[in-house]
Protein backbone atom coordinates (compact mmCIF):
# COMPACT_ATOMS: atom_id res chain seq x y z
CA UNK A 1 0.00 0.00 0.00
CA UNK A 2 1.32 3.51 -0.94
CA UNK A 3 2.60 5.50 1.96
CA UNK A 4 2.48 9.34 1.57
CA UNK A 5 4.30 12.17 4.22
CA UNK A 6 2.61 15.28 5.11
CA UNK A 7 3.38 18.69 5.76
CA UNK A 8 1.56 18.68 9.28
CA UNK A 9 1.00 22.68 9.30
CA UNK A 10 -0.18 22.56 5.73
CA UNK A 11 -2.51 19.68 6.65
CA UNK A 12 -3.87 22.05 9.57
CA UNK A 13 -4.29 24.55 7.91
CA UNK A 14 -6.12 23.10 5.21
CA UNK A 15 -8.21 21.17 7.97
CA UNK A 16 -9.56 24.34 9.40
CA UNK A 17 -8.50 22.88 13.03
CA UNK A 18 -5.71 22.15 15.00
CA UNK A 19 -6.27 18.87 17.17
CA UNK A 20 -3.93 17.33 20.40
CA UNK A 21 -1.60 15.23 18.93
CA UNK A 22 -2.87 12.37 20.86
CA UNK A 23 -6.65 12.89 19.31
CA UNK A 24 -4.97 13.25 15.87
CA UNK A 25 -3.34 10.36 16.24
CA UNK A 26 -6.80 8.68 16.80
CA UNK A 27 -8.76 10.20 14.24
CA UNK A 28 -6.52 8.85 11.36
CA UNK A 29 -6.46 5.75 12.88
CA UNK A 30 -10.33 5.81 12.49
CA UNK A 31 -10.48 7.17 9.09
CA UNK A 32 -10.07 3.88 7.59
CA UNK A 33 -5.93 4.50 6.90
CA UNK A 34 -3.03 3.32 8.54
CA UNK A 35 -0.75 6.07 10.88
CA UNK A 36 2.90 5.05 10.48
CA UNK A 37 4.03 8.05 12.49
CA UNK A 38 4.24 11.77 13.47
CA UNK A 39 7.44 13.42 13.82
CA UNK A 40 7.81 17.00 13.99
CA UNK A 41 6.11 18.19 11.01
CA UNK A 42 5.93 15.24 9.24
CA UNK A 43 2.77 12.47 9.17
CA UNK A 44 3.54 9.41 7.38
CA UNK A 45 0.29 7.48 6.27
CA UNK A 46 -0.17 4.34 5.25
CA UNK A 47 -3.57 5.19 2.06
CA UNK A 48 -5.49 2.19 1.31
CA UNK A 49 -5.61 1.55 -2.43
CA UNK A 50 -8.93 2.03 -3.13
CA UNK A 51 -8.59 5.67 -1.79
CA UNK A 52 -6.49 7.27 -4.04
CA UNK A 53 -7.66 10.16 -3.67
CA UNK A 54 -6.31 11.04 -0.39
CA UNK A 55 -2.95 10.43 -1.79
CA UNK A 56 -2.15 14.25 -1.04
CA UNK A 57 -2.16 16.81 1.79
CA UNK A 58 -4.99 18.39 0.06
CA UNK A 59 -7.06 15.16 -0.80
CA UNK A 60 -6.19 13.87 2.97
CA UNK A 61 -6.74 17.11 4.53
CA UNK A 62 -10.46 17.14 2.71
CA UNK A 63 -11.06 13.75 3.85
CA UNK A 64 -10.21 14.11 7.17
CA UNK A 65 -11.79 17.79 7.90
CA UNK A 66 -15.32 16.00 6.59
CA UNK A 67 -14.77 13.06 8.68
CA UNK A 68 -14.03 15.30 11.84
CA UNK A 69 -17.52 17.54 11.33
CA UNK A 70 -15.44 20.85 10.35
CA UNK A 71 -15.99 20.69 6.58
CA UNK A 72 -18.73 18.77 6.06
CA UNK A 73 -20.80 17.42 3.09
CA UNK A 74 -20.17 17.85 -0.87
CA UNK A 75 -17.67 20.50 -1.86
CA UNK A 76 -18.49 22.18 -4.58
CA UNK A 77 -15.51 23.51 -7.10
CA UNK A 78 -16.27 25.79 -10.37
CA UNK A 79 -15.21 25.19 -13.28
CA UNK A 80 -14.69 27.75 -16.38
CA UNK A 81 -14.13 27.50 -19.86
CA UNK A 82 -10.65 28.30 -21.91
CA UNK A 83 -11.26 27.92 -25.23
CA UNK A 84 -8.48 25.80 -25.47
CA UNK A 85 -8.13 22.33 -27.35
CA UNK A 86 -6.15 19.08 -27.50
CA UNK A 87 -6.78 17.07 -30.57
CA UNK A 88 -5.86 13.14 -29.92
CA UNK A 89 -4.60 11.67 -33.42
CA UNK A 90 -5.58 8.08 -34.07
CA UNK A 91 -2.06 7.15 -34.19
CA UNK A 92 -2.02 6.84 -30.04
CA UNK A 93 -3.45 3.40 -30.28
CA UNK A 94 -1.24 2.20 -27.82
CA UNK A 95 -2.44 4.56 -24.93
CA UNK A 96 -5.86 5.92 -26.81
CA UNK A 97 -6.96 8.37 -23.56
CA UNK A 98 -6.21 11.70 -22.70
CA UNK A 99 -8.06 13.94 -20.40
CA UNK A 100 -7.09 17.35 -19.56
CA UNK A 101 -7.43 20.86 -17.74
CA UNK A 102 -6.07 23.91 -16.88
CA UNK A 103 -5.40 25.59 -13.65
CA UNK A 104 -4.81 29.38 -13.03
CA UNK A 105 -3.58 31.56 -10.34
CA UNK A 106 -1.17 29.13 -8.46
CA UNK A 107 1.27 29.86 -6.05
CA UNK A 108 4.45 27.27 -5.67
CA UNK A 109 7.49 27.23 -3.45
CA UNK A 110 9.63 24.20 -2.97
CA UNK A 111 6.69 22.41 -0.62
CA UNK A 112 4.20 22.76 -3.16
CA UNK A 113 6.20 21.56 -5.60
CA UNK A 114 7.29 18.61 -3.50
CA UNK A 115 3.53 17.96 -2.87
CA UNK A 116 2.45 18.00 -6.94
CA UNK A 117 5.20 15.52 -7.82
CA UNK A 118 4.14 13.33 -4.88
CA UNK A 119 0.43 13.38 -6.30
CA UNK A 120 1.63 12.77 -9.86
CA UNK A 121 4.09 9.64 -8.23
CA UNK A 122 1.65 8.03 -6.19
CA UNK A 123 -1.11 8.23 -8.69
CA UNK A 124 0.58 6.88 -11.33
CA UNK A 125 1.78 3.86 -8.75
CA UNK A 126 -1.64 2.97 -7.87
CA UNK A 127 -4.60 4.36 -9.76
CA UNK A 128 -2.34 3.97 -12.91
CA UNK A 129 -0.99 0.82 -11.86
CA UNK A 130 2.77 2.00 -12.52
CA UNK A 131 1.84 3.65 -15.48
CA UNK A 132 0.23 0.80 -17.34
CA UNK A 133 -2.92 1.84 -16.92
CA UNK A 134 -2.35 5.70 -16.91
CA UNK A 135 0.23 8.25 -16.59
CA UNK A 136 -0.04 12.19 -15.74
CA UNK A 137 1.40 15.63 -16.31
CA UNK A 138 2.00 18.69 -15.29
CA UNK A 139 3.07 21.52 -17.36
CA UNK A 140 3.76 25.53 -16.99
CA UNK A 141 0.92 27.16 -19.02
CA UNK A 142 3.07 30.19 -20.19
CA UNK A 143 5.44 27.94 -22.29
CA UNK A 144 2.94 26.10 -24.68
CA UNK A 145 0.76 27.37 -27.46
CA UNK A 146 -2.84 25.59 -28.28
CA UNK A 147 -4.03 23.64 -30.09
CA UNK A 148 -1.93 20.72 -28.61
CA UNK A 149 -1.90 17.55 -30.55
CA UNK A 150 -1.37 13.99 -28.88
CA UNK A 151 -0.29 12.34 -31.55
CA UNK A 152 2.48 9.26 -31.73
CA UNK A 153 5.55 9.37 -33.71
CA UNK A 154 8.80 6.98 -34.44
CA UNK A 155 11.08 8.13 -32.24
CA UNK A 156 13.88 8.02 -34.34
CA UNK A 157 12.24 11.22 -35.71
CA UNK A 158 12.15 13.55 -32.61
CA UNK A 159 14.60 15.44 -30.63
CA UNK A 160 13.78 17.11 -27.46
CA UNK A 161 15.69 17.60 -24.31
CA UNK A 162 13.84 15.05 -21.56
CA UNK A 163 13.42 16.48 -17.92
CA UNK A 164 16.50 17.06 -16.16
CA UNK A 165 18.78 16.90 -19.46
CA UNK A 166 20.77 19.74 -20.53
CA UNK A 167 21.17 18.88 -24.38
CA UNK A 168 18.61 17.39 -26.52
CA UNK A 169 18.70 13.97 -27.38
CA UNK A 170 16.44 11.49 -29.75
CA UNK A 171 13.36 10.21 -28.47
CA UNK A 172 14.63 6.65 -29.17
CA UNK A 173 17.20 7.16 -26.66
CA UNK A 174 15.14 7.85 -23.71
CA UNK A 175 14.15 4.61 -22.80
CA UNK A 176 18.00 3.87 -22.42
CA UNK A 177 19.38 7.12 -21.08
CA UNK A 178 16.50 8.74 -18.99
CA UNK A 179 15.91 7.29 -15.22
CA UNK A 180 12.08 6.86 -16.20
CA UNK A 181 12.66 5.45 -19.80
CA UNK A 182 14.93 2.51 -18.12
CA UNK A 183 12.17 2.04 -15.27
CA UNK A 184 9.41 2.00 -17.69
CA UNK A 185 10.46 0.89 -20.87
CA UNK A 186 9.32 -2.20 -20.17
CA UNK A 187 5.58 -0.90 -20.96
CA UNK A 188 6.27 -0.53 -24.40
CA UNK A 189 7.49 -4.13 -25.65
CA UNK A 190 6.54 -3.76 -29.33
CA UNK A 191 5.76 -0.01 -30.00
CA UNK A 192 7.35 0.97 -33.01
CA UNK A 193 5.77 4.51 -32.28
CA UNK A 194 5.47 6.60 -28.93
CA UNK A 195 2.66 9.03 -27.65
CA UNK A 196 3.60 12.87 -27.65
CA UNK A 197 2.18 16.05 -26.41
CA UNK A 198 3.33 18.58 -28.95
CA UNK A 199 2.27 22.05 -29.14
CA UNK A 200 1.02 24.21 -32.03
CA UNK A 201 4.91 25.75 -31.94
CA UNK A 202 6.08 22.45 -32.56
CA UNK A 203 7.22 22.09 -29.17
CA UNK A 204 7.60 18.68 -27.78
CA UNK A 205 5.79 18.50 -24.44
CA UNK A 206 6.14 15.07 -22.89
CA UNK A 207 7.46 11.32 -24.38
CA UNK A 208 4.86 8.87 -23.09
CA UNK A 209 5.01 7.07 -20.44
CA UNK A 210 8.18 8.59 -19.55
CA UNK A 211 8.99 11.63 -19.38
CA UNK A 212 8.03 15.50 -19.52
CA UNK A 213 10.22 17.91 -21.80
CA UNK A 214 12.52 20.13 -19.84
CA UNK A 215 12.05 23.03 -21.75
CA UNK A 216 8.02 23.11 -21.66
CA UNK A 217 7.41 20.45 -18.54
CA UNK A 218 9.34 21.97 -15.60
CA UNK A 219 7.47 23.61 -12.60
CA UNK A 220 9.01 25.99 -10.67
CA UNK A 221 8.32 28.53 -8.04
CA UNK A 222 7.80 31.49 -11.59
CA UNK A 223 4.84 28.84 -12.04
CA UNK A 224 1.17 30.89 -11.66
CA UNK A 225 -0.63 28.80 -14.48
CA UNK A 226 -0.17 24.59 -15.86
CA UNK A 227 -1.99 22.54 -17.82
CA UNK A 228 -2.48 19.04 -16.27
CA UNK A 229 -2.74 15.84 -19.11
CA UNK A 230 -3.85 12.45 -17.70
CA UNK A 231 -3.17 9.92 -20.47
CA UNK A 232 -4.26 5.83 -20.88
CA UNK A 233 -5.85 3.14 -21.90
CA UNK A 234 -9.05 3.73 -19.94
CA UNK A 235 -11.14 6.96 -20.29
CA UNK A 236 -12.94 6.43 -17.04
CA UNK A 237 -9.50 5.91 -15.26
CA UNK A 238 -8.38 9.37 -16.72
CA UNK A 239 -10.87 11.46 -16.25
CA UNK A 240 -11.17 10.32 -12.65
CA UNK A 241 -7.09 10.78 -12.21
CA UNK A 242 -7.59 14.11 -13.40
CA UNK A 243 -10.26 14.94 -11.34
CA UNK A 244 -7.81 14.01 -8.26
CA UNK A 245 -5.75 16.43 -9.25
CA UNK A 246 -7.36 19.14 -10.87
CA UNK A 247 -9.23 19.38 -7.17
CA UNK A 248 -6.20 19.16 -5.30
CA UNK A 249 -4.66 22.14 -7.32
CA UNK A 250 -7.95 23.55 -6.86
CA UNK A 251 -7.29 23.23 -2.96
CA UNK A 252 -3.93 24.84 -3.08
CA UNK A 253 -5.90 27.44 -4.14
CA UNK A 254 -6.19 27.53 -8.13
CA UNK A 255 -9.23 28.17 -10.50
CA UNK A 256 -10.06 25.67 -12.93
CA UNK A 257 -10.38 25.83 -16.44
CA UNK A 258 -11.94 23.13 -18.59
CA UNK A 259 -10.29 21.81 -22.15
CA UNK A 260 -12.08 20.73 -25.13
CA UNK A 261 -10.48 17.15 -25.92
CA UNK A 262 -10.95 16.32 -29.50
CA UNK A 263 -11.39 12.93 -31.02
CA UNK A 264 -11.56 12.07 -34.71
CA UNK A 265 -15.15 11.29 -33.75
CA UNK A 266 -16.02 13.06 -30.81
CA UNK A 267 -15.07 15.81 -28.21
CA UNK A 268 -15.40 15.41 -24.66
CA UNK A 269 -15.24 18.42 -22.33
CA UNK A 270 -12.41 17.99 -19.26
CA UNK A 271 -12.66 17.86 -15.79
CA UNK A 272 -16.34 16.56 -15.26
CA UNK A 273 -16.64 17.25 -11.40
CA UNK A 274 -20.62 16.80 -11.61
CA UNK A 275 -21.00 14.23 -8.12
CA UNK A 276 -22.62 10.59 -9.59
CA UNK A 277 -26.27 10.31 -7.97
CA UNK A 278 -26.71 6.79 -6.55
CA UNK A 279 -29.78 5.72 -4.43
CA UNK A 280 -29.36 4.40 -1.24
CA UNK A 281 -30.75 1.08 -0.18
CA UNK A 282 -31.04 1.72 3.80
CA UNK A 283 -32.15 -1.70 5.11
CA UNK A 284 -29.58 -3.72 3.22
CA UNK A 285 -26.96 -1.21 5.02
CA UNK A 286 -28.45 -1.27 8.58
CA UNK A 287 -28.60 -5.25 7.43
CA UNK A 288 -25.34 -5.23 6.53
CA UNK A 289 -24.21 -3.01 10.12
CA UNK A 290 -26.43 -4.30 12.45
CA UNK A 291 -27.97 -0.66 12.88
CA UNK A 292 -31.49 0.81 12.58
CA UNK A 293 -29.87 4.33 11.13
CA UNK A 294 -33.23 6.28 10.02
CA UNK A 295 -32.52 8.87 6.54
CA UNK A 296 -31.61 11.76 8.73
CA UNK A 297 -29.08 9.85 10.18
CA UNK A 298 -27.32 8.56 7.63
CA UNK A 299 -27.60 11.52 5.92
CA UNK A 300 -25.37 13.09 8.25
CA UNK A 301 -23.26 10.19 8.56
CA UNK A 302 -22.75 10.64 4.41
CA UNK A 303 -21.73 14.13 4.77
CA UNK A 304 -18.83 13.46 7.31
CA UNK A 305 -17.59 11.28 4.71
CA UNK A 306 -17.60 14.05 2.17
CA UNK A 307 -21.09 12.86 0.53
CA UNK A 308 -23.74 15.13 -0.91
CA UNK A 309 -27.47 13.62 0.43
CA UNK A 310 -30.39 14.48 -2.22
CA UNK A 311 -34.20 12.83 -1.19
CA UNK A 312 -32.62 9.33 -0.42
CA UNK A 313 -30.27 9.17 -2.71
CA UNK A 314 -26.12 9.75 -1.77
CA UNK A 315 -23.79 12.38 -4.17
CA UNK A 316 -20.90 10.61 -4.76
CA UNK A 317 -17.79 13.08 -5.44
CA UNK A 318 -16.10 13.08 -8.95
CA UNK A 319 -12.72 12.54 -7.40
CA UNK A 320 -14.21 9.24 -5.93
CA UNK A 321 -12.76 5.55 -7.58
CA UNK A 322 -14.24 3.35 -5.29
CA UNK A 323 -18.01 3.64 -5.00
CA UNK A 324 -19.16 0.77 -6.81
CA UNK A 325 -21.46 -0.67 -5.05
CA UNK A 326 -23.89 -0.16 -2.17
CA UNK A 327 -21.38 -2.25 0.08
CA UNK A 328 -19.00 0.63 -0.71
CA UNK A 329 -21.22 3.36 0.75
CA UNK A 330 -22.01 0.64 3.81
CA UNK A 331 -18.07 0.85 5.00
CA UNK A 332 -17.95 4.29 4.59
CA UNK A 333 -20.91 4.55 6.81
CA UNK A 334 -19.56 2.40 9.42
CA UNK A 335 -16.47 4.61 9.61
CA UNK A 336 -18.47 7.48 10.07
CA UNK A 337 -20.48 5.74 12.56
CA UNK A 338 -17.17 4.91 14.29
CA UNK A 339 -15.67 1.40 14.68
CA UNK A 340 -15.22 2.11 17.99
CA UNK A 341 -19.07 2.73 18.55
CA UNK A 342 -20.12 -0.88 17.41
CA UNK A 343 -20.92 -3.20 20.47
CA UNK A 344 -19.26 -6.67 20.93
CA UNK A 345 -22.07 -9.22 20.87
CA UNK A 346 -21.38 -12.47 21.29
CA UNK A 347 -24.08 -14.97 18.95
CA UNK A 348 -26.99 -16.34 20.98
CA UNK A 349 -26.21 -19.72 18.29
CA UNK A 350 -23.63 -22.58 19.21
CA UNK A 351 -22.60 -23.86 15.96
CA UNK A 352 -19.98 -26.81 15.66
CA UNK A 353 -17.73 -26.51 12.22
CA UNK A 354 -17.89 -29.12 10.09
CA UNK A 355 -16.51 -29.80 6.18
CA UNK A 356 -18.58 -28.46 3.33
CA UNK A 357 -20.82 -31.07 2.31
CA UNK A 358 -20.19 -30.67 -1.48
CA UNK A 359 -16.63 -30.60 -0.54
CA UNK A 360 -17.01 -34.34 0.84
CA UNK A 361 -19.12 -35.08 -2.84
CA UNK A 362 -16.12 -33.20 -5.15
CA UNK A 363 -13.39 -35.31 -3.02
CA UNK A 364 -15.24 -38.33 -3.78
CA UNK A 365 -15.06 -37.78 -7.55
CA UNK A 366 -11.74 -36.83 -7.60
CA UNK A 367 -10.88 -40.17 -6.17
CA UNK A 368 -12.80 -42.36 -8.73
CA UNK A 369 -11.13 -39.70 -11.48
CA UNK A 370 -7.72 -40.83 -10.24
CA UNK A 371 -8.31 -44.32 -9.81
CA UNK A 372 -8.99 -44.49 -13.25
CA UNK A 373 -5.43 -42.46 -13.56
CA UNK A 374 -6.31 -38.88 -14.72
CA UNK A 375 -4.74 -35.83 -13.62
CA UNK A 376 -6.31 -33.34 -12.28
CA UNK A 377 -5.60 -29.74 -13.72
CA UNK A 378 -6.10 -26.19 -12.19
CA UNK A 379 -6.64 -23.59 -14.31
CA UNK A 380 -7.61 -19.76 -13.61
CA UNK A 381 -11.08 -18.07 -13.44
CA UNK A 382 -10.52 -15.48 -16.33
CA UNK A 383 -9.91 -16.07 -19.71
CA UNK A 384 -9.87 -15.16 -23.19
CA UNK A 385 -12.45 -14.41 -25.82
CA UNK A 386 -10.09 -16.01 -28.34
CA UNK A 387 -10.08 -19.22 -26.02
CA UNK A 388 -13.80 -19.42 -24.38
CA UNK A 389 -15.41 -17.87 -28.02
CA UNK A 390 -13.54 -18.42 -31.15
CA UNK A 391 -10.79 -21.27 -31.02
CA UNK A 392 -14.32 -23.19 -29.73
CA UNK A 393 -16.09 -21.64 -33.17
CA UNK A 394 -19.19 -20.21 -31.04
CA UNK A 395 -20.86 -17.36 -32.54
CA UNK A 396 -22.82 -15.93 -29.45
CA UNK A 397 -20.25 -14.90 -26.80
CA UNK A 398 -22.32 -15.36 -23.79
CA UNK A 399 -18.91 -15.22 -21.19
CA UNK A 400 -19.21 -13.01 -18.71
CA UNK A 401 -16.86 -9.10 -18.95
CA UNK A 402 -14.87 -7.37 -16.75
CA UNK A 403 -15.39 -3.72 -16.72
CA UNK A 404 -11.32 -2.91 -15.62
CA UNK A 405 -9.74 -5.62 -17.06
CA UNK A 406 -5.83 -4.70 -17.11
CA UNK A 407 -5.43 -7.64 -20.02
CA UNK A 408 -6.96 -9.74 -22.78
CA UNK A 409 -8.15 -12.15 -20.20
CA UNK A 410 -10.85 -10.22 -19.41
CA UNK A 411 -13.68 -13.09 -19.83
CA UNK A 412 -15.31 -14.88 -16.72
CA UNK A 413 -15.07 -18.58 -17.98
CA UNK A 414 -18.37 -20.64 -18.62
CA UNK A 415 -17.37 -23.57 -19.15
CA UNK A 416 -14.04 -25.70 -18.34
CA UNK A 417 -13.23 -27.60 -21.32
CA UNK A 418 -11.50 -24.37 -23.45
CA UNK A 419 -9.35 -24.29 -20.15
CA UNK A 420 -8.23 -28.39 -20.38
CA UNK A 421 -8.16 -27.71 -24.05
CA UNK A 422 -5.32 -24.89 -23.29
CA UNK A 423 -3.28 -27.11 -21.10
CA UNK A 424 -3.42 -30.04 -23.97
CA UNK A 425 -2.36 -27.46 -26.20
CA UNK A 426 0.85 -26.10 -23.88
CA UNK A 427 1.94 -29.40 -22.99
CA UNK A 428 1.94 -31.64 -26.57
CA UNK A 429 5.52 -32.50 -26.09
CA UNK A 430 4.95 -34.67 -23.52
CA UNK A 431 3.86 -38.68 -24.36
CA UNK A 432 0.19 -39.37 -24.68
CA UNK A 433 -2.08 -40.77 -23.71
CA UNK A 434 -3.03 -37.11 -22.10
CA UNK A 435 -6.39 -37.66 -19.55
CA UNK A 436 -7.14 -34.31 -17.77
CA UNK A 437 -10.11 -33.50 -15.27
CA UNK A 438 -10.73 -30.51 -13.61
CA UNK A 439 -13.08 -29.30 -10.80
CA UNK A 440 -13.69 -25.80 -10.57
CA UNK A 441 -16.04 -22.71 -10.68
CA UNK A 442 -17.73 -21.02 -13.39
CA UNK A 443 -19.84 -18.00 -14.13
CA UNK A 444 -23.01 -17.32 -15.60
CA UNK A 445 -25.34 -14.20 -15.37
CA UNK A 446 -28.34 -14.23 -13.03
CA UNK A 447 -30.03 -10.97 -12.33
CA UNK A 448 -32.08 -13.05 -8.99
CA UNK A 449 -28.56 -13.22 -7.83
CA UNK A 450 -27.29 -9.84 -6.04
CA UNK A 451 -24.50 -9.86 -7.93
CA UNK A 452 -26.09 -10.42 -11.20
CA UNK A 453 -23.92 -13.44 -11.78
CA UNK A 454 -24.06 -16.73 -10.68
CA UNK A 455 -21.11 -19.11 -9.53
CA UNK A 456 -21.45 -23.07 -10.30
CA UNK A 457 -18.91 -25.60 -9.35
CA UNK A 458 -18.54 -27.61 -12.59
CA UNK A 459 -16.22 -31.11 -13.50
CA UNK A 460 -14.89 -31.25 -17.16
CA UNK A 461 -12.87 -34.48 -18.56
CA UNK A 462 -10.67 -34.48 -20.78
CA UNK A 463 -8.60 -37.33 -22.82
CA UNK A 464 -6.23 -37.14 -25.54
CA UNK A 465 -4.51 -39.77 -27.70
CA UNK A 466 -4.05 -41.08 -31.09
CA UNK A 467 -6.65 -43.60 -30.73
CA UNK A 468 -9.66 -41.88 -28.53
CA UNK A 469 -13.30 -41.97 -29.65
CA UNK A 470 -16.55 -41.62 -28.05
CA UNK A 471 -16.56 -44.50 -26.68
CA UNK A 472 -13.59 -44.39 -23.94
CA UNK A 473 -15.26 -40.80 -22.96
CA UNK A 474 -18.37 -42.80 -22.41
CA UNK A 475 -17.05 -45.38 -20.33
CA UNK A 476 -15.61 -42.92 -18.16
CA UNK A 477 -18.65 -41.11 -17.49
CA UNK A 478 -20.53 -44.47 -16.84
CA UNK A 479 -17.98 -45.29 -14.41
CA UNK A 480 -18.46 -42.32 -12.58
CA UNK A 481 -22.03 -42.42 -12.39
CA UNK A 482 -21.65 -46.05 -11.01
CA UNK A 483 -20.09 -45.24 -8.14
CA UNK A 484 -22.90 -42.54 -7.31
CA UNK A 485 -25.11 -45.41 -7.65
CA UNK A 486 -27.18 -43.50 -10.68
CA UNK A 487 -28.39 -43.85 -13.53
CA UNK A 488 -28.69 -41.30 -16.62
CA UNK A 489 -29.53 -41.16 -20.74
CA UNK A 490 -27.51 -39.09 -22.99
CA UNK A 491 -29.82 -37.75 -25.80
CA UNK A 492 -28.63 -36.52 -29.35
CA UNK A 493 -27.77 -33.20 -29.72
CA UNK A 494 -25.83 -30.22 -31.99
CA UNK A 495 -23.09 -28.15 -30.51
CA UNK A 496 -20.60 -26.04 -32.46
CA UNK A 497 -17.70 -27.37 -30.46
CA UNK A 498 -18.31 -30.83 -31.44
CA UNK A 499 -18.41 -33.45 -34.29
CA UNK A 500 -22.37 -33.82 -35.08
CA UNK A 501 -23.62 -37.38 -34.32
CA UNK A 502 -21.16 -37.49 -31.62
CA UNK A 503 -22.19 -35.17 -29.17
CA UNK A 504 -25.32 -35.02 -25.95
CA UNK A 505 -26.55 -34.10 -23.88
CA UNK A 506 -26.16 -35.54 -20.07
CA UNK A 507 -29.37 -36.43 -18.18
CA UNK A 508 -30.07 -37.91 -14.65
CA UNK A 509 -33.49 -37.99 -13.08
CA UNK A 510 -35.08 -35.68 -15.87
CA UNK A 511 -31.97 -33.29 -15.30
CA UNK A 512 -29.87 -31.59 -17.68
CA UNK A 513 -26.37 -31.79 -16.44
CA UNK A 514 -23.88 -31.20 -18.79
CA UNK A 515 -22.20 -32.28 -22.15
CA UNK A 516 -20.47 -35.19 -23.61
CA UNK A 517 -18.50 -35.73 -27.15
CA UNK A 518 -15.72 -35.56 -29.41
CA UNK A 519 -14.28 -32.65 -30.36
CA UNK A 520 -14.73 -31.04 -34.12
CA UNK A 521 -11.54 -31.78 -35.96
CA UNK A 522 -11.77 -27.75 -36.70
CA UNK A 523 -11.50 -27.17 -33.11
CA UNK A 524 -8.32 -28.60 -32.74
CA UNK A 525 -6.92 -27.28 -35.77
CA UNK A 526 -7.78 -23.93 -33.62
CA UNK A 527 -5.70 -25.19 -30.59
CA UNK A 528 -3.19 -26.42 -32.88
CA UNK A 529 -3.23 -29.86 -31.61
CA UNK A 530 -2.91 -33.22 -33.42
CA UNK A 531 -3.93 -35.56 -31.69
CA UNK A 532 -8.27 -36.19 -31.30
CA UNK A 533 -9.73 -35.32 -27.93
CA UNK A 534 -13.55 -36.23 -26.75
CA UNK A 535 -14.83 -34.80 -23.36
CA UNK A 536 -17.88 -34.41 -20.70
CA UNK A 537 -18.74 -31.66 -18.69
CA UNK A 538 -21.10 -31.74 -15.53
CA UNK A 539 -22.60 -29.19 -13.08
CA UNK A 540 -21.85 -30.88 -10.09
CA UNK A 541 -24.15 -28.67 -7.90
CA UNK A 542 -27.24 -30.38 -9.46
CA UNK A 543 -25.09 -33.46 -9.62
CA UNK A 544 -25.24 -33.40 -5.67
CA UNK A 545 -28.18 -32.25 -5.20
CA UNK A 546 -29.65 -35.35 -7.04
CA UNK A 547 -27.36 -37.74 -4.68
CA UNK A 548 -28.68 -35.93 -2.07
CA UNK A 549 -32.00 -36.84 -2.65
CA UNK A 550 -31.68 -40.49 -3.93
CA UNK A 551 -29.58 -40.34 0.08
CA UNK A 552 -32.52 -39.33 1.83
Amino acid sequence: MPTITINKQVFEQLVGKVLPLEELKDRISMLGTDLEGIENNEITVEIFPNRPDMLSEQGFARAFSSFIGIKTGLKEYQIKESGCKVIVDSSVTMRPYTACAIVKNLTFDDERIRQIMQIQEKLATTHGRNRKKSAYGIYPLENISFPINYIAHDPKNIKFKPLGFETEISAAAVPELHPKGKSYKHLTEGWKKYPFFIDAQNKVMCMLPFTNSNDTGKVDEKTKNVFVECTGTDLRNVEVALNMITTALADMGGKIYSVEVVYTDKMVITPKLQPKKMPVDLPYINRLLGLSLKDTEIAALFERMGYGWENGSVLIPAYRADILHQVDLAEDIAIAYGYENFKETIPNVATIGEEDPLEIFTRKLREVLVGLQMLEAKNYHLSTKEDLVEKMQIRENTALRLKNALGEHNLLRNWIIPNLLHVLTDNQHHEYPQNLFEIGRTFVANQKTETGIEEKEHLAVMLCHEKVDFTEIRQILDTLFSALGLDYAVNETEHPSFICGRIGIIFCQNHELGLIGELAPSVLASWGLLMPAVGFELDIEKLFEIVKGKEK
